[in-house]
């Protein structure tokens, strides 16, 4: 009989849910995409009946709930911070029974719960899935019960963290509060931070060095002057305005060069002090791999500075490396304890979600009255036609196969362009994506071709890591102001119909490089079903819509249906949530 484990990440920042079954990750997706809220927190209800399904499981078929974080933990650091967003009716809903009396009542699960800290779900979600022997394990984040940064070291099947540095010190409180400062969201809008710093000059390095002491061994202080996270009414003080000299920048105002040099120097220090720990880390266990977790892992300059100016040889960065993969690391632990064997297995891909197929699509558009062309059987002909609207400069939304997991588009919900033309990152930026202009766009290209056009000699499926753009033909659309590029690496063993497109556009073009960015528009969640893909294509400039076998044209669509199915999705659109703290409760 097969061993089921259910992981459980929520109430925190990104909700998700996955399955092991005897260790192999069959399922896991984020609440979020089934929502239509970005970074839904609550319980991952339609998770976990996604999860049972592609498993063909019933609930009684499970023999725990693995849970990210041990709840009395979170609520003593909670109760003790003082923050004024914990009232008494907060305090009743987030009483230690809270999260099991959620799991029994809403999901009606009576079996086993077995509940890991959440900076060990952390570490285990990248060293159980690295294919590593033997690390150690590096987890930055904001914050878990009252750990901000844990050391680690995994032999085998054992896992341990042996050192910490607690709340309210955290190095991703730091970053999340210059980029409230900034103008940004908290939780969402520190990527945006880390795209900015290549257009800036370091010049505020020494004052942003001034709000965080590097200690001994792998410890660190904040200075909580400059900070009122504590407070829970917003991430910074007055003081910081003063350290820096400027204002904050308000949401949505124009974004100037002292703007761009804070982003920098926030960067630098947030190297300087990676690199630093990681150091510390490698002389302490003597490890060669290394293995990193937490929101502060997803900051893919940062790792390819660690992997390149530090001691590691390997490193692995589980691609949810935020609080949503956490599921995979307490599954993992799980596993682990209840059958006493360990996972080996590397994580090669992570379209682990749902997937639609023609009985889904076809019945859609023709309910919809939407005109498309159907290659069913002819799927060689879809991906050269593809190829070829993308090579006239059609920007292109891609639909196929399983949802990816984690917060990057990778080939199965998609949004594709010629990253030859200069004009198409503006073009995507302020017409499809309605984002920022800054904002720089990902590569994804045949891993065969790799070496070839960006300084990078091994696999690199997940955009995690950054490298240098070597190519002879000029790629000004996924080519960062610095020279870099976030790559991603397509294999035909992981995803058969994208390797394919990129061959196809290759063969015609003699680029093997797509730019390839998120299927969503700003403050939604990746699209997940068909109805999804429809309504982003519809309501943005999105020229053409793969959806599985079928193609639609922006052009060929009748007008007044279109602007009805519009006037539809945007009444339904869902309020942003709150930009200005870091989530606590």
């Amino acid at each position: 009989m097969s061993l089921n484990i259910i992981g459980i990440s929520a109430h925190y920042h990104d909700a998700a849910c996955c399955i092991l079954q005897d260790g192999v990750l069959t399922a896991a997706v984020q609440e979020e995409r089934f929502t239509r809220k970005k970074n839904d927190s609550r319980l991952p209800e339609s998770a976990f009946l996604y999860c049972l399904e592609e498993a063909s499981l019933s609930i009684t078929d499970i023999h725990c709930i693995a849970y990210y974080e041990e709840p009395v933990k979170k609520l003593a650091r909670q109760l003790w911070s003082g923050n004024k967003n914990i009232d008494f009716a907060t305090f009743l809903n987030r009483d230690p029974n809270f999260v099991e009396k959620q799991l029994r009542n809403r999901l009606g699960y009576e079996g086993p719960i077995h509940y890991y800290s959440h900076h060990l779900s952390h570490a285990a979600s990248s060293y159980y899935y690295s294919g590593f022997t033997n690390a150690a394990t590096l987890t930055v984040d904001g914050v878990g019960e009252w750990a901000t940064t844990t050391y680690g070291i995994a032999n085998g099947k054992d896992l341990s963290l042996f050192e910490e540095v607690v709340f309210p010190d955290s190095i991703g409180l730091l970053y999340s509060a210059i980029t409230s400062y900034l103008g940004f969201s908290v939780n969402s809008g520190e990527y945006k931070v880390m795209g900015l710093a290549p257009y800036g000059e370091a010049r505020f390095a020494d004052k942003i060095r001034e709000m965080i002491i590097s200690g001994p061994d792998g410890q660190y202080q904040l200075d909580l002057r400059y900070f009122e996270f504590l407070e829970g009414n917003k991430m910074y003080s007055s003081l910081l305005e003063e350290l820096l000299g400027v204002a904050a920048r308000k949401k949505d105002t124009k974004i100037l060069q002292v703007h761009t040099d804070i982003a920098k120097s926030l960067q630098v220090v947030l190297e300087e002090i990676l690199l630093e720990k990681a150091i510390y880390l490698h002389e302490k266990t003597g490890m060669e791999n290394l293995c990193m977790a937490g929101g502060v892992a997803l900051n893919c300059v940062a790792n390819s500075r660690i992997l390149k100016d530090g001691p590691f040889k390997k490193l692995f960065v589980q691609p949810a490396a935020g609080d949503a993969g956490c599921c995979l690391g307490a599954a993992a632990l799980a596993h682990v304890s209840l059958s006493g064997e360990w996972m080996e297995r590397r994580l090669e891909h992570v379209y682990l979600g749902p997937a639609y197929g023609e009985n889904s699509i076809r019945p859609l558009l023709d309910a919809a009255g939407l005109k498309h062309q159907d290659f069913t059987g002819r799927e060689d002909e879809l991906l050269r036609q593809t190829a070829e609207k993308i090579a006239e400069g059609k920007v292109i939304g891609w639909f196929h196969g399983r949802l990816e997991f984690g917060p990057r588009s990778l080939g199965a919900r998609s949004i594709l362009a010629d990253p030859r033309n200069p004009e198409m990152r503006d073009r995507i930026n302020a017409m499809v994506k309605l984002r920022e202009a800054f904002r720089p766009f990902a590569p994804a290209i045949l891993v065969t071709e790799a070496g070839k056009f960006f300084d990078i000699d091994h696999a690199s499926p997940f955009m995690l890591e950054t490298c240098q753009v070597i190519a002879d033909i000029a790629l000004p659309a996924i080519t960062h102001v610095d020279g870099s590029a976030r790559v991603q690496t397509v294999t035909r063993e992981t995803n058969a119909w994208f390797a394919g497109l990129l061959q196809a556009f290759y063969e015609i073009t003699g680029c093997p490089v797509l730019l390839n960015t998120s299927f969503n528009v700003r403050d939604m969640p990746i699209v997940c079903s068909p109805e999804d893909a429809l309504a982003c294509f519809i309501t943005t400039n999105i020229d053409c819509l793969v959806l599985e076998n079928f193609f639609l044209e922006k052009e060929d669509l009748d007008a007044g249906i279109t602007d009805l199915i519009s006037s539809i999705i945007l009444e339904k659109t869902l309020p942003e949530l709150s930009p200005n703290v870091y989530t606590f409760i």
